[in-house]
């Protein structure tokens, strides 16, 4: 399992990052960055949860 950002979708709205604090943070530019993109499979709840909780659809799981 791998997250996948579509960058010219992201607007920084930072939900993702709540959903999956170990996975995903936002940089002090408001662009988001992968702590990891490839989770274990412990973190595919969070993986889950960034990727339905995103209000433009900018995550995808692959």
């Amino acid at each position: 399992m791998r997250l996948e950002v579509d960058r010219s979708r992201c607007e920084g709205h930072g939900l993702c990052a709540g959903a999956a604090p170990s996975l995903l943070d936002l940089d002090d530019d408001g662009e988001l960055a992968f702590l990891r993109d490839e989770g274990a499979d412990s973190d595919a709840d969070q993986a889950r949860a960034a990727v339905r909780v995103c209000p433009v659809v900018a995550l995808r799981l692959v």
